[in-house]
């Protein structure tokens, strides 16, 4: 389904960027990873798109071996704010572009995706041919996120072993062996003193495209795999900061050939126009034969049932003493974190006992002003209605069902009718049931309050509230919206309600830590929409 979105999104946005690249020809386009898109030479071959790693997990790779020039563009959702992205680009790891922010100007509607109105701008075309481009961006909002979106236009070299090192124990520790000058062949025996075996590779920028396997060519099987390279360490001088891969001697069961394999983490079947065949792909792997003899194959039964008893025995005290330890910290980290729910509870207890008065007093002040403009009727309607609300807002319950939250905002809401003469709907996702789902209580109150007061009040007939319940997959979002004229929301609301709710939003993300609580309010001089997504409450 995803493969099927990203394919319809990038041929809507393609209709109007093969229009605007002028002198070359770009009629496919394919994810890079992240949010970027790329289009291609329309006679490209082998493209091989939005590859990732495990050991890398906010970097994608696109390898483009027959691309001569690439465009590449930027998307963003409506939940995504552009304004707080930053983007770097490098050409062959030179910086081009430092730090700017997306041209907010420039981005342009270009069709639905996933069931929303997607935008986006384009970074440029780039010539890739024999040539590396990335681009880094961030959210100036979690700065700790980097993504990075590698687009190689060089061939991939393949890697070379630069020797080994066995590891053996001596009096005071541990030493090495090292193995250099490799051929197609290399020997190693391990004798008893002997534990590990260490493959030194040579250094590139794309170390993290390239995993290890060592296969036991008696047997045909794989026995070994590992995508971790480290650096550093206890190298030789002319090793010193190549990335190498530790072997524990356990893995080599009997004396025999093994063969080492390296490869780009490159997958084939993400390779579109592809023509590529085994021969053409062997280029790119490295092999290399270890022959290996076991001195310790001589060991007797006997020995060998000696030593697997003294570790079974030894590894079960182990795993006594860590289950015992592992038992208590985790009794006092429930503790802990019991005291610390209770903690938040009663500041929420706090807050809310807060909101009760502050919404009262407005409430009675509604009464009053009806009473002032000598509206009899309406103010004893208004306090017909503010008497059931009052019930409901003074029930110290932590939650109540959809259904009387929806109760509570309608009687609220044709209460301030009475003074306003507004309109507003009450709607919800068909599929859910507002019986069963609970929220905590009063908790939309506050910005349906701010929406009437400060929104539509002075708009009579001619303002309007929105309140939606939806539900989207195992998120529940709430949503108000009004026809106002809107306020500066990078501006310290001065509003009690509205720094109450942000505090109490705060503190329901320190007691709910699996159903994280998120609060986004947008607004332009057209309306206010606020958005708050209870994730995974469903």
């Amino acid at each position: 389904m995803k493969k099927i979105v990203f394919i319809f999104l990038s041929f809507i946005i393609a209709l109007p960027t093969v229009n605007a690249q002028k002198g070359i020809d770009f009629r496919f386009s394919y994810t890079a990873g992240g949010k970027m898109l790329m289009y291609v030479d329309s006679l490209a071959k082998n493209v091989f798109y939005a590859n990732v790693f495990q050991n890398q997990p906010h970097t994608a790779f696109n390898f483009l071996p027959e691309v001569h020039n690439v465009s590449i563009q930027i998307y963003f959702r409506k939940t995504d704010s552009p304004e707080h992205y930053r983007y770097t680009i490098l050409e062959d790891n030179k910086p081009i572009v430092v730090n700017k922010p997306i041209d907010v100007a420039k981005l342009k509607n270009v069709g639905r995706g996933e069931d929303e109105v997607l935008r986006s701008t384009t970074f440029g075309i780039f010539p890739i041919k024999n040539k590396i481009i990335t681009i880094i961006t961030y959210d100036i909002q979690k700065p700790q996120d980097v993504y990075k979106t590698v687009f190689y236009g060089k061939p991939i070299p393949r890697a070379k072993i630069k020797g080994f090192a066995k590891r053996f124990k001596v009096h005071n520790g541990v030493d090495y062996s090292w193995i250099t000058g490799l051929k197609d062949r290399t020997t190693i025996t391990f004798a008893e003193k002997d534990d590990e075996l260490t493959l030194i590779k040579d250094k590139s920028d794309i170390d993290y495209l390239y995993s290890i396997s060592i296969k036991d060519k008696q047997t045909d099987k794989i026995i070994f795999e590992s995508t971790t390279w480290k650096y550093g360490g206890y190298l030789e001088e002319s090793l010193e900061f190549s990335p190498y891969i530790k072997i524990d001697k356990s893995i080599f069961k009997k004396s025999g050939d093994y063969e080492i394999i390296i490869q780009p983490l490159i997958r084939r079947e993400g390779c579109l126009n592809c023509d590529l065949s085994d021969k053409d792909f062997e280029k790119y792997i490295t092999r290399h034969t270890l022959s290996i003899t076991l001195d310790e194959e001589n060991y007797t039964k006997k020995e060998l049932l000696i030593y697997t008893l003294i570790v079974a025995l030894s590894i079960g005290l182990i795993f006594l003493i860590i289950l015992y330890f592992n038992k208590k910290r985790n009794k006092k980290k429930l503790a802990e974190n019991e005291q610390q729910k209770n903690i938040a509870k009663l500041q929420l207890n706090s807050i809310r006992s807060q909101l009760n008065p502050h919404f009262l007093f407005n409430a009675l002040s509604g009464i009053q002003n009806l009473m002032n403009k000598n509206e009899i009727d309406n103010a004893n309607q208004y306090l017909s209605k503010f008497a059931r609300l009052t019930r409901n807002v003074l029930d110290d319950k932590e939650l109540i069902s959809l259904s009387q939250e929806k109760t509570l905002l309608d009687d609220y809401l044709q209460m301030e009718q009475l003074r306003f003469g507004f309109n507003y709907e009450i709607n919800h996702s068909e599929d859910l049931d507002l019986d069963i789902v609970e929220i905590p209580s009063m908790l939309l109150q506050p910005f349906v309050e701010n929406a009437v007061k400060h929104g539509i009040a002075k708009k009579a007939t001619e303002g309007k509230v929105t309140i939606t319940f939806i539900k989207q997959a195992n998120n529940l979002v709430l949503t108000v919206v009004d026809n106002g004229n809107g306020f500066d929301t990078t501006k310290k609301s001065n509003g009690l309600g509205l720094q109450l709710s942000d505090n109490r939003v705060a503190l329901l993300n320190s007691i709910y830590k699996k159903n994280r609580f998120t609060l986004a309010i947008q607004s332009t001089t057209n309306g206010t929409e606020v958005n708050l997504t209870l994730t995974e409450w469903l």
